[in-house]
């Protein structure tokens, strides 16, 4: 009976203090009402449709009115010929610019840290930070010319004894131009958050290290990165999480028939399958497919970090 009491005393407390809350700070929970209306609308409501993926769905019978076919989609795609390039296409692009991309803006963060001049360092992040604001469709067509024939970036590489050859119209080259064209517009912005953590680590430990005679080198390995690898962590279980999720825009935009072999992706296939040959049902299996392994892949790494270290998303 006491036990009882004690629940019923602790659940009235419970509510009497989230009313007292909601009382005080009623300003924030108005705020909030929008994220939550937001997510519900365009990320929850939407989960309905993925029913079509076992479906085949015919638009004038509606989601509940098309024939239940189960997992007949899901196993088309594992059969199609065009299941391994696709994803053979999608791991390589997403693990080159984890790669080269990841670290990248780590190392522009160190750099701007370095620098002692306000006024340069300012310019410097401000310029970096320019590209981020191009729209997409702006940035690949300068993207084509610079690499098309007479394109800059063309001219020195035949000026270096390279084909003469447009740099797109080459299967082996379009995933190096799609990662340092991708890494040249968000190296700026990604830096960011870790010049905020760079700021957040305490400026004694750097003293204490150079009273030690540690020089440059041994700070950065002994205080600096320790100091981000929190920061690094939950940004690479996050970037790993979108292991399968290519952006289909930059590479229709950029692609061609000719490069398909190594320029086709999931998200493209899918596109392509979706809309221009209206299989919304087959298209809509292989996307559900693709958001269940990176949501597989999100609770994999989440766990290595958790066993290997003390962060974690959680």
């Amino acid at each position: 009976m006491k036990n009882k009491a004690v629940k019923t005393e602790d659940k009235l407390s419970f509510k009497y203090r989230v009313r007292m809350d909601m009382k005080r700070n009623y300003p924030l929970y108005l705020m909030l009402i929008p994220v939550i209306l937001f997510y519900i609308i365009f990320c929850y409501k939407p989960m309905y449709g993925a029913l079509i993926a076992f479906k085949d769905y015919e638009p004038a019978l509606g989601v509940w009115g098309s024939a239940w076919v189960g997992l007949k989609h899901f196993k088309a795609f594992f059969e199609n010929p065009d299941f391994i390039r696709v994803l053979r296409n999608t791991l390589t692009i997403s693990i080159s610019s984890i790669v080269f991309g990841f670290p990248a803006p780590i190392i522009l963060a160190l750099l701007f840290n370095e620098l002692r001049l306000r006024r340069l360092k300012s310019v410097a992040q401000t310029i970096s930070y320019l590209p981020h604001f191009i729209s997409l469709v702006v940035v690949c067509g300068m993207i084509k010319d610079f690499v098309s024939q007479g394109g800059i970036i063309y001219q020195l590489v035949t000026s270096m004894g390279g084909d003469s050859v447009g740099l797109l119209s080459r299967q082996e080259l379009f995933v190096p131009i799609y990662v340092l064209s991708d890494i040249w517009q968000q190296v700026g912005w990604g830096s960011i958050i870790y010049l905020a953590a760079l700021a957040g680590i305490d400026q004694e430990l750097y003293e204490a290290a150079q009273v030690d005679g540690a020089g440059k080198w041994a700070q950065l390995f002994n205080v600096t990165l320790p100091g981000l690898a929190p920061t690094i962590i939950i940004m690479l279980i996050l970037r790993l999480g979108n292991l399968l999720n290519v952006g289909y825009e930059k590479v229709i935009l950029l692609y061609n028939p000719l490069i398909y072999e190594t320029s086709d992706v999931i998200s493209s296939y899918v596109y392509r399958v979706g809309f221009a040959q209206q299989n919304w049902s087959y298209s809509s299996a292989v996307g559900l497919l693709n958001s269940v392994v990176n949501f597989m892949i999100v609770i994999t790494a989440n766990r290595i970090a958790n066993k290997t270290s003390e962060t974690s998303l959680w």
